[in-house]
Parts: structure tokens; C-alpha cells; sequence
């Protein structure tokens, strides 16, 4: 450590600035993959910085399991309540519910509050897959360009994705710089929800007025997990989605009231707080699913699909711990302090810089995971010498992932994966997806910034 110390810091951020440009010319020009990348470049910034030989690999490990620790387990229960719920086609009973419940004219409002209740276990790839011949049926059946029904609904599953744990990227944001998950799970759904009414609502109703996009075919279903049941009653699939929020609530509302003494401290309180940690609110809703849906399935079938959903989320979750890797070398190389002393110096507060640097990330490599892990590892020492409270630390998580989200373009899969399904051009999908990107990271920073400001 004497050896890194000894360094400028012009030095420091000279290697922190390579060790970027390396990173983005290893994974969009070389198409060498991002875990890949990670691994390669956290070696020779801790070779570059100094740190002693005996410490490189201690140290890589050290960042990539402790990250693991937080993330791996998040992200797989969610993947396999996502899956569940898939297959049982809790998606087809949401939108058909809600349709109902708010009429035809109001199926784009319909479509994306199932989306958004969808997306809360399942990532942004899957659930747009899954939404996709709900989104398509809705849009032949009641006419008009298909951009009205499709924005609501893919923005939805974008803005749950960025903001809120279970998914991988706000999940690790909040390990590395320390902010409770579960204040995280409150503090993303106060700004997710205005940030998908504005950019991806209201954007979208303008979108499908601006332009007409047609229904393509449906695709044809050859899945081989496909399997006929009968679905799921509404209000089942409602209390199964909104089970890990009631109990992660719970255990937010518990910790804060006794931290400002407004309720005692006791046993049996800390006892209920167990429940409402994320993994373990996530473990019940995947025990009450297996218990809801054993009977209709068979407990075999349910281990297949267990099963088949992890698979998908290998190389999310590598990729997010070689990222945790990276900013563990990061840190024990002292880039990180130079860098929080010299945002210092240019007055540029933390939650601006957060955002830029993952924005600049994001546009540079397409990837919003290595933007939101890089990012984080960059500015987590500037919160270690501060007495921010956990709200703030939680809108600066929620600002590193809004930047991570913008200008999606063309070397992003999102950007490729909206034109394909929707069968749209290149130039409608700057239009449209590229914008609705970059509102949602826009609108998600601002709302972060006043709650930032505030509290």
C-alpha cells in the first residue's frame, strides 16, 4: 500500500483514465466479453498502481466475492419468481385484469401497470419477452400504431430494471457504496414511478400519434417450457408480486421508526425485521410460489423451470462481480481517493458526478452494468469520508444508475433487441427507444437530485 500512496494523484487518474479506454476498446472493438475485460484490466491497474504482487489476486477476490455475496443471491431468486410466474402466465392475467378493470381506451395505462408489477422479479430481457404477445394481441385488437401500447410497457420494464433491486444494477450500486437495499426498494419506487408516467406513458401516447409503427405477426411459441395450465387468478398473481415489497416495507418502516425512537427496540421487532431482508422476503415469495403452483405443475416441472432461469443470469451476474472486482482494485490502488479529491476540488457535487461519469460510461460502451459497477468503485470512496444520511446515499445510487441508462444506441443490445420484436427501423428506434432511454435516466437523475437536496 506504501508503494500505491506514493503515487501522484495525476498519476492515479492517468491509470484510472487507461484502464477505462482499455476496458471500452476490450469489449466494443476487440468484442472481448465484458467479464473477460474486467478480469484483465483489474490485474494490470493493480500491476500499474503499485499494488504489492502478494496482494493482486487476494484483493481481485476479495472484490469479485464480496459483490457476489450481495448480488448472486438477489438476482437468482428473482430470476427463478420471474420464471414461475412466466410460465404460469401471470402476465396474460394482468394485462387482460387491468384492461378490463380500465377499459379499451385506457389498455397502453393498462399494459404498463401490468408491466411495471411484472417486472419487479424479472429482468428487462425476459420480461419484455414475456409482455411481448400480450403487447401485440392488445395492439392488433384495439388498432392504432403499435408504439401506443409497446412504450408504456417496455419502458416499464427499463425503469424497474434501473432503479429498483431485485435487478442486478442497483443491486450492486448498493453494495459498493454502502446504502440499505430495503430503503432502496422505497427511495426507487417514489422515483421510478413518476420517471415511467413521464417518459415512457406520456412519451409513448406522443410517440403513437407521431408515428405509425404496424402490429408484425405473433411469433410463433417453440419453447419447449411452454406448458398448458390453467392461469392464475389476478388477485393470486397481484399478492405474489407484491409480497417481497409489503415485507422489505415492513422491515424499512421497523428499522427507521426505531432509529428516530419512535419505537422500542425489542426481540420480537427484530425477529419480524429478518423477514423484510431482501434475499429472505425474496426466499418466501419463491416458497409461496412453489407452494401456489405445485398443484398445477407438479413439483418436477417447477425445478425445470428453477432451473432453466438461472441459466440466463450467469453471465449478468460474473460480469457485475468482475465489476465489483474492478472497483476492489479500484479502491485498494487509492484511484478512488484521488479521484473523490479532485471532484472535491472542481466543487462538482458527488450525486452530478455520479451521474456524468456513468453517463460518459454508458455512451461510450453501451454496457449499463460496467457503467453502474465502474462508477460506483469510482465514487464510493467520496461517501466513505462523509456523514451522508442513507436516503441521500440511496439517490446516489439511483443517479449512477440513471446515468448508466441513457442514449442507448447501437452498441447496446436493448437498442437492437426493441427494433427486432416491434419490427421497427433503425431511425424510428433512435426516435423512440434512444429517447425513451434517455428520459428515463433524465427524469430519474432530476427527481434523485431534489430528494437528494431535501433530505
Amino acid at each position: 500500500m506504501e508503494q500505491t500512496l506514493a503515487h501522484s494523484t495525476s498519476y492515479l487518474l492517468s491509470v484510472a483514465c487507461i484502464a477505462v479506454v482499455v476496458l471500452l476498446v476490450l469489449i466494443m472493438k476487440l468484442r472481448v466479453h465484458a467479464f473477460a475485460s474486467l478480469v484483465v484490466v483489474s490485474a494490470f491497474t493493480a500491476l500499474a498502481t503499485g499494488i504489492p504482487y502478494d496482494k493482486i489476486i487476494p484483493g481481485m477476490m476479495s472484490g469479485f466475492g464480496g459483490t457476489l455475496a450481495s448480488v448472486a443471491l438477489l438476482v437468482g431468486l428473482g430470476a427463478m419468481i420471474g420464471k414461475i410466474l412466466e410460465q404460469s402466465g401471470g402476465a396474460q392475467v394482468l394485462a387482460d385484469t387491468l384492461i378490463k378493470i380500465l377499459g379499451e381506451k385506457k389498455a397502453p395505462l393498462a399494459l404498463g401497470i401490468a408491466s411495471l408489477l411484472f417486472a419487479f422479479p424479472i429482468f428487462f430481457d425476459a420480461g419484455l419477452v414475456v409482455m411481448l404477445p400480450v403487447i401485440l394481441s392488445v395492439g392488433k385488437r384495439l388498432g392504432g400504431s403499435l408504439l401506443m401500447y409497446a412504450m408504456p410497457a417496455t419502458g416499464a420494464f427499463s425503469v424497474m430494471h434501473v432503479f429498483l433491486p431485485p435487478h442486478p444494477g442497483p443491486v450492486a450500486a448498493a453494495s459498493v457504496l454502502g446504502a440499505n437495499v430495503g430503503l432502496l426498494v422505497f427511495v426507487g419506487l417514489c422515483i421510478a414511478l413518476p420517471t415511467w408516467y413521464l417518459s415512457s406513458y406520456l412519451f409513448g401516447l406522443w410517440c403513437g400519434k407521431k408515428w405509425f409503427v404496424k402490429v408484425p405477426e405473433l411469433f410463433s411459441d417453440d419453447s419447449q417450457d411452454q406448458v398448458k395450465v390453467t392461469p392464475p387468478k389476478f388477485a393470486t398473481v397481484l399478492a405474489i408480486l407484491l409480497t417481497p415489497v409489503i415485507l422489505i416495507f415492513i422491515n424499512t418502516g421497523i428499522t427507521t421508526l426505531q432509529s428516530t425512537g419512535a419505537l422500542p427496540k425489542s426481540e420480537m421487532l427484530s425477529f419480524l425485521t429478518i423477514f423484510g431482508q431482501t434475499p429472505i422476503a425474496l426466499l418466501i415469495t419463491l416458497l409461496l410460489c412453489l407452494v401456489v403452483f405445485g398443484k398445477e405443475f407438479g413439483m418436477k416441472q417447477l425445478e425445470k423451470f428453477c432451473d432453466k432461469a438461472l441459466a440466463p443470469i450467469c453471465s449478468v451476474v460474473l460480469v457485475t462481480g468482475a465489476g465489483g472486482m474492478f472497483g476492489g482494485i479500484l479502491r485498494t490502488s487509492g484511484i478512488g481517493d484521488a479521484l473523490a479529491s479532485t471532484l472535491s476540488d472542481l466543487g462538482i457535487p458527488v450525486i452530478c458526478a455520479a451521474f456524468i461519469i456513468s453517463a460518459c460510461l454508458r455512451v461510450a460502451q453501451g454496457s449499463a452494468t460496467v457503467a453502474l459497477t465502474t462508477t460506483a468503485a469510482l465514487i464510493a470512496p467520496t461517501l466513505a469520508g462523509t456523514d451522508l444520511s442513507q436516503i441521500e446515499i440511496c439517490t446516489i445510487v439511483v443517479a449512477v444508475a440513471a446515468g448508466s441508462v441513457v442514449l442507448s444506441h447501437f452498441n447496446d443490445s436493448g437498442f437492437w433487441l426493441f427494433k427486432g420484436l416491434y419490427g421497427i427501423d433503425e431511425k424510428t428506434t433512435l426516435k423512440t427507444w434512444t429517447v425513451l432511454e434517455t428520459l428515463i435516466g433524465v427524469i430519474g437523475f432530476a427527481i434523485a437530485a431534489i430528494i437528494y437536496i431535501i433530505a
